[in-house]
C-alpha cells in the first residue's frame, strides 16, 4: 500500500497479458433496451441461459426487460421513437456506428484521418436531424394557431374590456368567412 495526500491507495501490478484483456473492452456500448450509451464501469450486464448477453444501462431498463415489455411500445425508448416517426429510421450515417470486431494494427495517419471523418460523419448526421425535424414540425404552428382561435372562440365572452371583445368578435367573424368560402372553393372542384 501507498499512502498519497492522506488517503491509502492499494497497488496493483497486473501481468501484460491480464492487461490485454481488461484494456481491450474498453469501448461505449448500446443498452439492450433504451438504445442510451453505456460508458465503462457503468451498467448491468444479464447472461441468459444459452450465453446471449444482454446489456443495459441502469436498473429502469433491467426492470422493464425482465417484465417482458416491448421497447417498441415503451414510450421513452429510442426504439419507440423510431417506430413512431419522431426520430430518423434510416440513414447512411447509421452505418458508421455499427460494431466492428475486427483488430487492426495501429498507424497514426489513418487514427487522424478516421477522427476527421468521425468529426464530418457527425456534423452530416446533426443537419439531417435538423432537416427532419423541421419536415416534422412545419404544420404544428398551423395546428397551433386553430386551437387558439378555437380557444378564442369560446371564451370570447369572458373579456372584460369591450375594445378588445369587440376586435375579437370581429376576427372571429372573418376567420369563419374564410373558412365557408374554402369549403365552397374546393366543394366546386369537386
Amino acid at each position: 500500500r501507498r499512502v498519497h495526500g492522506g488517503h491509502s491507495q492499494a497497488a496493483f501490478f497486473f501481468p501484460l497479458r491480464l492487461c490485454l484483456v481488461v484494456f481491450s473492452n474498453m469501448r461505449i456500448e448500446k443498452c439492450y433496451f433504451c438504445s442510451s450509451s453505456i460508458y465503462p464501469g457503468h451498467g448491468i450486464t444479464f447472461v441468459r441461459n444459452d450465453s446471449k448477453m444482454f446489456k443495459f444501462c441502469r436498473s429502469k431498463c433491467h426492470k422493464a426487460f425482465k417484465a417482458k415489455r416491448n421497447p417498441r411500445k415503451t414510450k421513452w425508448t429510442k426504439a419507440y421513437r423510431k417506430s413512431a416517426g419522431k426520430e430518423m429510421a434510416v440513414d447512411t450515417t447509421f452505418d458508421f456506428e455499427k460494431r466492428r470486431n475486427r483488430v487492426e494494427k495501429y498507424d497514426r495517419s489513418k487514427m487522424v484521418a478516421v477522427v476527421q471523418a468521425m468529426k464530418r460523419v457527425q456534423e452530416i448526421k446533426e443537419a439531417r436531424e435538423k432537416r427532419f425535424w423541421d419536415h416534422r414540425m412545419k404544420n404544428k404552428t398551423a395546428k397551433e394557431r386553430e386551437l387558439f382561435e378555437q380557444d378564442l372562440k369560446d371564451t370570447v365572452d369572458l373579456i372584460t374590456i369591450p375594445e378588445i371583445k369587440q376586435k375579437a368578435q370581429m376576427n372571429i367573424v372573418e376567420t369563419t368567412k374564410q373558412a365557408v368560402k374554402q369549403k365552397k372553393s374546393s366543394a366546386m372542384d369537386i
